[in-house]
């Protein structure tokens, strides 16, 4: 890449998004680039790398609207592995807000989905499938870490990572503005990877333990009445929300384009859900880009 191709693309990046999305083979890159597409996204995969630069110049040259820009990137993208750690620096140096969304699985799943489709891993023709998926998460290591936005689809089906994407990603901001997302999730199943801030709840009464309330989950009346009518509750969230006032205008001042916090409780049914609602009703204050999942509320 030239000095003077890279000289236009600053000229030309107008700050506007560039999402990549990349990540494990078989983790459903291709349903996410799908998803992005029906929202209006113009998706390109497996771009090789050096071509990118001219794709956006070209694009700045074309037309000024906000043409909102995806590219699937993996380890079949040509230079893609070789050369990332210095192109996606170089990239938000020059002002495109560059969101990098990372899917993951468990290797378990990933050799699942590979039995199921009778798919060759990109990286096995000379492994077998267990060292091909440690050799591509060692080569994408560094970029998990730089991601943006990490999501582990091992418990989702396909409909799932769809709904996901295009609710996440249908109001991106065409701007610097901090997106906020909100995850309610259980213990039980493990952290989210890609949270910034984790709540605790589980010290909140459980209404597992009552016996009309047990099948039922937070998105229903009878548990949020419940949940929230806690003095425990009330004098948490009279606590949680001030010090969440306080961090979010200076994670803004800071240049944060994405604050996920989760919100959890033992199995991700109730509590949980319950908070992560109150939550985004609280944070639709700031008129910031705002988005909900439910992690683990369909889970048995």
């Amino acid at each position: 890449m030239t000095a003077d191709t890279m000289q236009e693309m600053a000229d030309n990046s107008e700050n506007y998004p560039v999402i990549v999305v990349t990540g494990l083979s078989g983790s459903g890159k291709s349903t996410a680039l799908k998803a992005l597409e029906d929202i209006g996204y113009f998706c390109i995969d497996n771009l090789p790398i050096h071509l990118v630069p001219k794709f956006l110049q070209l694009r700045a040259q074309i037309t000024q609207e906000d043409v909102k820009v995806a590219f699937g990137m993996d380890v079949r993208t040509k230079g893609f592995v070789k050369h990332y750690m210095s192109f996606f620096p170089r990239l938000r140096k020059m002002g495109y807000q560059l969101h990098i969304v990372f899917l993951e699985a468990s290797d378990e799943i990933l050799i699942r989905r590979f039995s199921q489709t009778r798919r060759q891993h990109p990286l096995a023709s000379d492994e077998t499938i267990v060292q091909a998926i440690q050799k591509e998460r060692n080569q994408l290591d560094s970029l998990r870490h730089d991601a943006t936005r990490i999501i582990d689809t091992s418990s989702m089906t396909v409909h799932n990572l769809r709904n996901l994407i295009m609710e996440e990603y249908s109001q991106f901001p065409l701007s610097r503005r901090l997106q906020l997302h909100i995850i309610s999730f259980g213990f039980k199943y493990g952290l989210p990877p890609e949270a910034d801030i984790v709540m605790d709840i589980r010290f909140l009464p459980n209404p597992y333990f009552i016996k009309d309330l047990k099948e039922l989950n937070g998105l229903e009346v009878p548990v949020q009445e419940f949940v929230l009518a806690r003095e425990e509750t009330k004098e948490f969230l009279g606590r949680f929300f001030p010090m969440l006032d306080y961090l979010i205008p200076n994670y803004q001042k800071e240049g944060k384009t994405h604050l996920t916090i989760a919100v959890g409780c033992s199995g991700g049914h109730h509590r949980s859900v319950v908070l992560a609602e109150s939550l985004k009703n609280h944070l639709q204050g700031f008129g910031l880009p705002l988005s909900i999942s439910h992690r683990d509320i369909l889970r048995e």
